[in-house]
């Protein structure tokens, strides 16, 4: 009889467990260091970081929680990565497209930023040094309000410039990311113009946001108006070309055929940029 007891006891037991295992395995909890990913279009492609967002909770982060001059992964749970789609320099140092390790050497005037090779860097012991890509040193700045939530974030966006953000407590730590795509661009531009379908609106842009030729520049959009004499906004762009040219009076007349369109498509924002734009010209 005690024999039966005992093993009916260990079975019951058993299943008990079993059925924990089985309803602990079905659970699923809010993550208490939720992960983000952060995509922008940036050049001729992208950057994307994946990280976790671990919280302030109340506690002392930076020099503390955050230890001042060893490596952190830079966000909680798994290795924060950084993914370039083109090639770009990252704090001033050439770092070719690819995916990478984001870590950091917190300091109280100080940090390092690294990019390393290693993608599943989570502890200081994990850490490599001989696989960094990039090294480079950069100031923190104090911010004006507490960030709860650790954040990354991209910021100054330029279509060749913008700084990643590391946002965390009252600290905020800067870096900035450029690419060289000219040469690119305007080898793209050549062989489009080589077509059949001329993209005039998009080359004379280029042209004149990056200092290019403003005759070519003209010609383009003039070219780009005689194919679509309705298009208030190459009329527009027509206007700012020739008023970076100099040509005032031409800029203004164009400008004025720009607020007529507008009006007639019923485009109150293009009214007043051009308006805006005849005012710089008095």
């Amino acid at each position: 009889m005690k024999t039966f007891r005992y093993h009916f006891t260990v079975a019951a037991c058993a299943l008990l467990c079993m059925a924990q295992g089985a309803f602990a395995q079905n659970l699923k909890l809010p993550a208490p260091s939720p992960t983000q990913t952060v995509k922008q279009d940036f050049a001729l492609s992208s950057v994307e970081v994946n990280y976790s967002r671990p919280l302030v909770k109340g506690r002392k982060i930076m020099g503390d929680l955050v230890p001042y001059g060893k490596v952190w992964r830079t966000g909680a749970n798994n290795a924060t990565t950084i993914t370039f789609g083109d090639d770009v320099k990252f704090g001033g140092k050439d770092v070719k497209a690819g995916k990478y390790g984001l870590l950091t050497i917190p300091g109280q005037s100080e940090w390092t930023v690294i990019l390393t090779k290693d993608l599943d860097v989570t502890s200081p012991a994990a850490y490599k040094p001989e696989n960094d890509v990039v090294r480079i040193s950069v100031s923190p700045v104090d911010l004006p309000v507490d960030i709860e939530s650790f954040m990354i974030m991209f910021d100054q966006v330029r279509s060749t410039s913008m700084n990643m953000m590391l946002l965390w407590e009252r600290t905020g730590v800067p870096v900035e990311i450029t690419a060289d795509i000219d040469g690119k661009v305007m080898n793209q531009i050549d062989e489009a113009m080589k077509g059949e379908k001329k993209p005039y609106f998009a080359a004379a842009s280029y042209y004149l946001e990056n200092g290019k030729d403003l005759k070519q520049a003209l010609a383009w959009a003039d070219a780009a108006t005689k194919e679509n004499p309705k298009a208030f906004y190459i009329f527009y762009l027509k206007a700012r070309i020739q008023a970076k040219a100099g040509d005032k009076k031409g800029a203004k007349a164009t400008a004025l055929q720009s607020i007529e369109l507008s009006k007639e498509a019923k485009n109150d924002d293009y009214v007043a940029l051009n308006n805006k734009l005849i005012a710089t010209l008095d």
